[in-house]
């Protein structure tokens, strides 16, 4: 891949101005997702904000139309768990928009109790992984018309599975809720490091950036966990975390920031890639498995019934 200087101590004030350019936030309506939405638009970007709940989503759609100087807002409703849903919001996007400067794959789900997608998926792979990977496929014609950017959002969770279990990727067996969690942000990274090599190989002007916000306070940590993991991250959240703010910078940076590049791997840089100033990140071993990756490609086509060559 294309050999760049390393970016460090990002900070979103290195923005261009982002006039007439066209982003997609999927969970743009809170947290992360939401703080990455308002760089963009004060940068004056058009922002579109993928939300499951409608009401949650106007609701930040009206909060981020009083930020001064921005472009065009518009909400598309969005269940990533739910096939039907998002081919439907594919059809609302192509309403609003021609093309796309970037879409970031913002939006997931942390640590839930042992539940099915729509599509009998397990829910976290199949929400934080699937979900995105067949918004990404729908909309790829529509990055490609602006040369843009997708940004898949994985985690320092990441590091907390050797690796994807081929043999029972939905955990139907000895379910573990952080395990899942965990290979789902496995999957997210290993899919933006193999989608931008396959760009690269096609010859393509899109580019795959992935990021992760370190350790974020969100809703996240409430809305998933159950238990004692829902009380730990009470404390932990006030004590240790940063902010959403802070958390949405290597988003931001991934899909807009000059010298953000193919292949790379963006996010908080101390503490472990917690928090800290954001440039480069650790990917583990795991997540460098080409084969591995390949074969992750291979059985979300299956498990999602398209094809996706990219040429």
């Amino acid at each position: 891949m294309t050999t760049t200087q390393p970016i460090t101590n990002w900070t979103a004030d290195r923005l261009d101005d982002l006039s007439g350019k066209r982003y997609l936030i999927t969970g743009g309506n809170s947290g992360i997702g939401f703080e990455a939405a308002a760089h963009l638009r004060r940068a004056h970007a058009d922002v579109l904000v993928a939300a499951r709940s409608a009401s949650k989503g106007a609701d930040a759609v009206a909060q981020l139309k009083r930020i001064p100087g921005g472009g065009a807002v518009h909400l598309i409703q969005l269940d990533l768990a739910s096939v039907e849903s998002i081919r439907q919001a594919n059809d609302a996007i192509r309403t609003h928009i021609d093309a796309l400067d970037g879409v970031i794959n913002n939006a997931g789900i942390m640590q839930t109790p042992q539940l099915q997608t729509a599509d009998g998926f397990e829910l976290q792979f199949g929400t934080n992984h699937l979900g995105h990977f067949l918004l990404n496929y729908l909309l790829f014609d529509l990055i490609t018309a602006r040369s843009g950017r997708i940004v898949p959002v994985s985690s320092i969770a990441h590091r907390g599975v050797p690796g994807i279990n081929f043999d029972d990727p939905m955990f139907a067996n000895d379910y573990s809720a952080t395990k899942v969690y965990s290979q789902s942000k496995l999957a997210n990274l290993m899919y933006g490091l193999e989608l931008a090599r396959r760009l690269e190989a096609a010859g393509s002007a899109v580019i795959a950036v992935t990021a992760h916000p370190g350790y974020s306070a969100t809703n996240l940590q409430s809305t998933g966990p159950t238990g004692i993991l829902k009380a730990i991250y009470k404390v932990t959240n006030r004590l240790l975390a940063q902010s959403p703010t802070a958390g949405a910078l290597p988003e931001v940076l991934a899909v807009a920031g000059n010298g953000a590049r193919n292949g790379a791997y963006y996010g908080p840089t101390m503490f472990g890639d917690a928090r800290g100033p954001v440039g480069e990140s650790h990917i583990s071993d795991a997540a460098q498995d080409q084969d591995a990756a390949a074969r992750l490609w291979a059985l979300s086509e299956e498990l999602l019934g398209i094809t996706w060559k990219i040429a």
